[in-house]
């Protein structure tokens, strides 16, 4: 168990710590037993311990004095040690024991937030460092609309482990290396004699220059020969081949980064290509270890269950993705000591990846247990669809460009505010910020906002509408609090350490109690790698403050003024935060 300052903000946690000791004194003789505790909204209480049941199967027929699960409940219950946090406790159905949580410690809790900070609300996992592989475009092809949803989760994913105080090394493992690149390194030194000296802006877009070039590998078999010794002597390491490749990588790279600035999403590039000096050893200890048979030529893994071999060496030598992948992973044990390796690809690619793991796993690299450490995790996501539920292309079945499709964003997004009459009020610069705030915000959450496993259809009108479950009006209910303390006239920070919060309102205490439970939550969407569960709390948070506190708690001008004014506060600053941890820029005026 963690110790009581390292939750300060988990009720769950803190639950589990009270009934670890009553489930002690209840069945003393029961070593392994784990409480199990869950938030539950039923009319009985906030909390339940749901112990019973498993305990009494276990019991029964040893001698107990208990005669089924409700009278083991009604020990839990009775065992409890006096605590702050529970104003009552009962017993329902089959020995759910169910709690209240006290309005004091609630009070009290969110108090010493606002005064201590949010960061001591941040979960405490069982790890230190992870990496996070996500986004990972291809050099000399363009960002589309499928890097899309791999950039965004895997930004959300790694702002929720680095908030929860894991050490996150954030990896864009671009392909980088391969047969493509001699195509494109001949195609640069016919088109551009003095290719050293060739820039950004004499290539031109990157992708026309990587058709033709494919064009030109397709339809002449005398390119396509030229093109096939240049990867050889790329792969050999020849100085001018090394740096053609260097240069086009350039290229590509300024490109993608143009796109990451946009999204506000930091990498640290280690492509393909980082690997490949590091492959040759690890298919030689893989072959030590039994694990490497010879197949038609080739060098394979069998998998037990998988009617296809993991091809690490292909028939005519060379390397493929499952050789760089086992390298990678080999690395990131080895040399960067991770202890969870996380990877963002659509769920097209699982298979590749249970087969790569479970490689790992017979090589002793990874234990054989899923939940323990080190493990690799593959994070899968649906499609991006389009209106007529097919995958989202442009009218003439392009893939949609990543920048088209954020400049429409923020374009609509400042149509909208035009249209409410915000450029008399505001200067450009702040309808520039707003607008690229909301559009950006806008894409974002209604990626995040689904469960990543499904697919989704991509709607500006859905997405930039300010009602309903979007970043619009999320946005708009945080900048309305900003709104409501701004009015108040009074200093929030003074308020922070003179006044008091009280939660006599029943509305009052249910906003309480949801702001508490931000910690839990942050923590089952590290566990499980959901970044939904975190958009669902944020959106249950702005209808409790809307629908409810808001509705039926006058603030300003209140005799209950500094109080709900701290609590106004208490939900800015948490939604801040699951803003920060969505990758989200927050707005204060509307």
């Amino acid at each position: 168990m963690a110790t009581e300052e390292d939750n300060v903000g988990n009720i769950k946690r803190q639950l589990a710590k009270i009934f670890d000791v009553s489930l002690r004194t209840t069945v003393p003789d029961e070593t392994d037993v784990e409480p199990l505790v869950a938030a539950c909204a039923g009319k009985f209480g906030d909390y339940q311990c749901n112990n019973a049941m498993g305990l009494w199967s276990k019991i029964k027929g040893k001698g107990t004095q208990f005669r089924g699960p409700p009278s083991v409940g009604q020990a839990i219950m009775k065992n409890l040690p006096p605590s702050e946090i529970i104003e009552s406790s009962s017993v329902a159905g089959p020995g759910f024991v169910n709690v209240v949580i006290s309005k004091n410690w609630i009070a009290k809790s969110i108090q010493n937030m606002l005064i201590d900070g949010i960061e001591t609300w941040s979960p405490r996992l069982p790890f230190k460092r992870a990496v996070v592989d996500f986004s990972s475009p291809n050099i000399a092809k363009e960002m589309h609309v499928g890097h899309l949803r791999s950039t965004i989760i895997g930004d959300t994913l790694a702002r929720m482990l680095e908030f929860s105080n894991v050490d996150v090394l954030r990896r864009n493992h671009v392909g980088d290396w391969g047969t493509q690149f001699g195509m494109l390194i001949e195609f640069l030194f016919e088109k551009f004699p003095n290719w050293e000296e060739v820039t950004e802006t004499a290539i031109g877009d990157l992708q026309t220059f990587y058709k033709a070039s494919k064009q030109r590998f397709d339809s002449d078999p005398v390119f396509k020969e030229k093109a096939q010794q240049a990867v050889v002597l790329l792969q050999g390491g020849e100085p001018k081949y090394r740096k053609a490749w260097a240069q086009i990588c350039e290229i590509s790279r300024s490109e993608f980064n143009r796109v990451y600035e946009r999204l506000g999403v930091q990498l640290e590039e280690k492509g393909e290509s980082f690997y490949n000096p590091y492959i040759p050893n690890v298919i030689k200890e893989l072959t030590d270890k039994g694990l490497v048979e010879e197949s038609q030529g080739a060098r394979v893994i069998f998998i037990d269950g998988i009617n296809i071999p993991l091809i690490v060496v292909k028939s005519d030598g060379g390397f493929n993705y499952a050789s760089t992948d086992l390298a990678a992973i080999w690395y990131r044990l080895n040399e960067e000591k991770a202890e969870w390796i996380i990877y963002v690809t659509d769920v097209g690619q699982q298979q590749h990846f249970d087969m790569v793991f479970r490689a790992c796993k017979r090589a002793g690299w990874l234990p054989l247990e899923d939940n323990k450490y080190p493990k690799t995790t593959h994070v899968g996501f649906g499609l991006v669809l389009g209106e007529d539920g097919k995958r989202f292309r442009t009218r003439n079945t392009e893939v949609v460009r990543l920048v088209d499709l954020l400049d429409e964003a923020k374009n609509r997004s400042k149509a909208a505010l035009i249209e409410r009459e915000k450029a008399a009020e505001w200067t450009e610069a702040e309808l520039e910020q707003i607008a690229e705030a909301v559009g950006y915000g806008a894409v974002k959450y209604a990626d995040l906002k689904n469960n990543r496993l499904t697919n989704y259809t991509f709607n500006f009108d859905q997405m930039l509408n300010d009602k309903g479950n979007t970043a619009v009006y999320l946005l708009y209910a945080h900048a309305r609090i900003c709104s409501i303390i701004r009015k108040s006239g009074k200093n929030i920070e003074e308020l922070k350490k003179t006044g008091t919060i009280v939660l006599e309102h029943e509305d009052e205490r249910v906003l309480g109690l949801h702001l508490l439970q931000f910690a839990e939550v942050v923590e089952e969407a590290c566990t499980n790698l959901l970044p939904n569960v975190l958009c669902e709390y944020l959106y249950n948070l702005s209808e409790i403050f809307t629908k409810k506190f808001y509705s039926n708690c006058q603030v300003v001008g209140s005799a209950q003024e500094t109080s709900r004014l701290l609590l106004c506060e208490a939900t800015g600053t948490v939604m801040r935060k699951c803003f920060h941890l969505l990758g989200i820029v927050p707005v204060y005026k509307i």
